[in-house]
């Protein structure tokens, strides 16, 4: 699998990484089994959050591959923390006691990176940075990144932090395109031209941030998968009729769709499917045209202006 650096670290990863969301629903040995096959495959960052499974999927993981020395030196191991039942919280003391509570289900010293998950519009960002020198400091942090942030969300931020952002997650698939609809339609009156994320996809090319495309396969927030949908026939015919001809799987060409973009935006994929993953990973070594990317796109329902 192709290699990119996360924003201007040195954290050299596989361009595809693993969600581990729905770990917990995984048995030990089904885990170790997925994250095995993931390393096989050249994926080795592991996103998790001290929500995912209130824990439990973090605990698993940590489980299933008998965390130590050896086998945490192999991994990038990123999680995330701020969202607490009912409201967010980036308050100093809830960053800390997250990070520590993360660390012992992990079984680790150190996380490579750790993001906000989801903005608070109660942040102090003197409090956030303040958590994050002391936890670099302590050498629990490596790197720190945000997750659906716009640019003026993370110019706050970054007005007090010592250290860069080099990661901000945001929702993207073939199907759910804001980022990018609104850079087409420029001064048009039409819906695609509202700019939704304050250019976001600009801004963190700009700032060599990495921008980690979560639920790459889905349409809306929680609708379900838009592969094999029937809601979507145009889309499903360009990829399976692009699969076909480049002898991979439609799900690889959605990913390869994402990888085509200059950006070097990193898919996080949450398939707890060894199978369906080394499928995946085959995007790595697909190249689509321009003219292919566009055909995908437009096969959403985009027009171009």
């Amino acid at each position: 699998m192709k290699k990119i650096m996360l924003g201007n670290s040195d954290l050299q990863v596989g361009e595809i990484s693993l969600g581990c969301m729905r770990m917990s629903e995984l048995s030990t040995k089904d885990a170790a089994h997925v994250i095995e096959n993931a390393m096989e495959a050249g994926v080795d960052l592991f996103d998790h959050a001290d929500i995912y499974g209130e824990g439990k999927s973090e605990e698993v993981f940590a489980e299933a591959i008998g965390m130590n020395d050896d086998v945490r030196e192999r991994m990038k191991i990123q999680t995330k923390c701020g969202i607490r039942k009912g409201f967010f919280d980036f308050s100093k003391e809830h960053i800390l006691e997250s990070v520590e509570a993360s660390l012992r289900r992990l079984k680790t010293d150190y996380v490579d990176s750790l993001l906000l998950h989801r903005p608070d519009t109660l942040m102090e960002p003197e409090e956030v940075a303040e958590a994050f020198a002391t936890l670099k400091e302590s050498g629990k942090v490596r790197y720190f990144g945000v997750s659906n942030q716009n640019p003026m969300q993370m110019e706050l931020l970054r007005k007090y932090l010592n250290d860069d952002l080099i990661v901000n997650q945001m929702q993207l698939s073939l199907v759910h395109t804001p980022m990018i609809d609104s850079g087409f339609n420029v001064n048009m009156q039409n819906d695609p031209a509202v700019v939704r994320d304050s250019s976001v996809l600009e801004y963190c090319r700009l700032n060599d941030i990495t921008i980690q495309a979560w639920s790459p396969f889905q349409h809306g927030m929680i609708e379900g998968p838009f592969i094999g949908n029937d809601a979507f026939p145009e889309v499903n015919a360009k990829l399976q009729e692009l699969a076909e001809k480049k002898g991979v799987t439609d799900s690889a060409i959605a990913i390869a769709w994402i990888l085509r973009h200059p950006a070097n935006i990193q898919p996080v994929v949450g398939s707890m499917n060894p199978k369906r993953l080394n499928a995946i990973a085959k995007a790595s070594d697909i190249e689509l045209t321009r003219q292919e990317w566009y055909e995908l796109y437009r096969a959403v329902g985009n027009d171009l202006p």
